[in-house]
């Protein structure tokens, strides 16, 4: 399978979201993703992309930042293959290729979250080498 990896921008939001919306377990309406995803490209944000020929397959995003426990770290976020691409090693290439640009910018690790219902994802992950470190938590306040 003849795939490359690509930086992305905010030209290609629609067919991040188109992908992301995949992943959207809450059912967050497109138009609120969409906003989102511009909003995020302004923060410490990129996005890479899976491309075959001009088709993208797959995305990861990448949160810059620096965490008292994990030095300067990466936070993998929305990671998505189109399922009829699984199981070809995409991923995992996909994962070893955010390793190394992550470290050639001067990040000590990649971390990440996954949804604990989400059980495939756990063993793609420990057959990449994460670790489980703790539980992810979050409240919804109003504002």
């Amino acid at each position: 399978m003849n795939y490359k990896f690509k930086i992305l921008s905010e030209k290609n939001i629609n067919e991040i979201v188109y992908l992301v919306d995949k992943l959207n377990e809450n059912k967050i309406p497109k138009n609120v993703l969409t906003r989102r995803q511009k909003e995020m490209f302004s923060q410490n944000y990129e996005c890479i992309g899976v491309l075959i020929k001009a088709k993208l397959i797959g995305v990861v995003g990448l949160w810059f930042q620096t965490r008292l426990y994990s030095g300067r770290s990466c936070e993998l976020d929305h990671v998505y293959i189109l399922p009829e691409y699984r199981r070809f090693g995409v991923g995992s290439k996909l994962i070893s290729f955010v390793e190394e640009y992550v470290c050639n910018k001067g990040f000590e690790c990649v971390e990440l979250n996954t949804y604990s219902q989400n059980t495939l994802s756990h063993k793609f992950y420990y057959n990449c080498g994460f670790k489980i470190l703790g539980f992810h938590f979050i409240k919804h306040i109003d504002i």
